[in-house]
């Protein structure tokens, strides 16, 4: 098989420019890097929704950095040929150009990543401009921001009235000024991110935001049903390998209380000659059950 290109923010900008669909997952550790990546994934996001359905918590928010550049780490191993984005973690982009500079320099030059993803819109502009003058990629986050799930008051489409809609759009083209090489829009209406995709530069991602972006994006999880106890009406699951999973356990566990597992080919034997020196004849094993 030919070996593909490595992804760049330049290919994705051509693939904008030539109608070609972008592919982007999360991935949040060694094998779903290798698999996403085998199966042909353009861009591989480390998302902090790590936090909810790795980490077992109910938002984004207590995510760290630490936590990012851990996961990070082991996705950067897993990726030869996919763009490896992470995500800045709460607060981060707020903190000041030096802690956000900070913390993106660690999951690039630490963690192994190629970009950084950072959401908000004109409130973190100036953590944007500072990581790309840098010399770090930025993807920016605009619509339903989970960070900001709490002051948003809860999973809610973003943009539905003229305001927030303008205000929106508004939004993108700044980040696009100040030097995203793409954008994410999340649970935006259809016509709105279509409108938006079609009249920014840059390549758009969409994550429950129709049919019209560049591209599309769908956490690892929720496209496998591991594991995943809430299903938003945008996502499409393409395998149910959490009940495979769960159903593989449950046979294991149920050989072991039966002491069907391990049987004899699952063993290993002793030198009788060793045997006899350590235990003076006694037999192993089998006659004790």
């Amino acid at each position: 098989m030919e070996k593909r290109k490595q992804v760049t923010t330049r290919m994705l900008h051509k693939m904008k420019e030539d109608g070609e669909p972008i592919a982007m997952i999360t991935a949040y550790d060694y094998p779903s890097a290798r698999l996403a990546e085998e199966a042909g994934t353009d861009i591989l996001l480390v998302g902090d929704s790590l936090g909810m359905v790795v980490l077992g918590y109910d938002s984004t928010v207590p995510v760290t950095i630490d936590d990012m550049v851990h996961h990070t780490k082991a996705v950067s191993r897993g990726a030869q040929r996919a763009l490896v984005v992470a995500d800045l973690p709460f607060l981060t982009a707020h903190l000041g150009r030096e802690e956000a500079l900070r913390a993106a320099g660690r999951l690039m030059q630490e963690a192994g990543a190629r970009a950084v993803k950072i959401e908000g819109g004109e409130e973190v502009l100036p953590t944007i401009r500072a990581c790309v003058h840098a010399g770090i990629p930025v993807m920016g986050h605009l619509g339903l921001t989970p960070q900001s799930v709490h002051q948003l008051g809860g999973y809610r489409v973003q943009g539905r009235d003229a305001a927030s809609a303008r205000r929106l759009l508004a939004d993108a083209e700044k980040l696009v000024k100040a030097g995203v090489f793409a954008l994410v829009l999340e649970c935006v209406p259809e016509e709105l991110a279509g409108h938006i995709s079609k009249s920014l530069p840059v390549p758009v991602i969409g994550i429950g935001a129709g049919r019209y972006c560049d591209g599309q994006v769908l956490v690892y999880h929720d496209v496998l049903q591991i594991g995943s106890t809430v299903r938003p009406s945008f996502v499409q699951s393409y395998g149910h390998i959490g009940e495979a999973i769960q159903q593989g356990i449950q046979s294991y566990v149920f050989d072991v209380k039966e002491r069907r597992f391990p049987d004899r080919q699952h063993t290993f034997s002793m030198n009788a000659d060793v045997l006899e020196s350590l235990y003076g004849g006694e037999e192993s094993g089998d006659e004790n059950h």
